[in-house]
């Protein structure tokens, strides 16, 4: 235990201390396992700026002049919809860049049912993204119509 002492190698016969490096290797290969083992269980984490709901607005319907917003769907299934009209996932970027193209706002917004496939909710907003969408509005309240 503790400190080993060894007589031979030197001149003179000197004793010279040697330290027992067993411990502390036992010690960092428990902390390496720990490691290992808690490292695949961290949460990977995705920042949303939500809007803040305003209150004080009243619900008045927009000028007629103004132009729709662009609302991305996915539902339950994995359908893929760009304001109620069905788009397969291989045309989805093409249409969103065209979209955005005669568009001075590139504001989409999003909706996912609560039911739908994660994954493909994910990659249907990374596509949104490399379409041409600055920013991503996610909806938090069904909309109305």
């Amino acid at each position: 235990m503790g400190m080993n002492v060894s007589s031979g190698g030197k001149k003179g016969g000197a004793i010279a201390p040697t330290m027992n490096v067993t411990p502390l290797v036992d010690v960092v290969l428990v902390l390496l396992i720990i490691f290992m083992v808690v490292t695949p269980l961290l949460n990977k984490q995705l920042w949303l700026n939500l809007p803040k709901k305003d209150d004080d607005a009243k619900n008045e319907p927009p000028p007629p002049d103004a132009d729709k917003p662009v609302v991305l769907t996915v539902d339950g299934k994995g359908a893929i919809r760009i304001n109620q009209t069905e788009v397969s996932r291989a045309e989805l970027r093409d249409r969103l860049t065209r979209i955005f193209a005669a568009r001075a706002d590139k504001l989409l917004y999003f909706d996912a049912a609560d039911d739908a496939p994660y994954g493909i909710t994910v990659e249907v907003m990374d596509i949104a993204k490399r379409g041409g969408a600055k920013g991503i509005a996610i909806l938090t309240e069904k909309l109305g119509g």
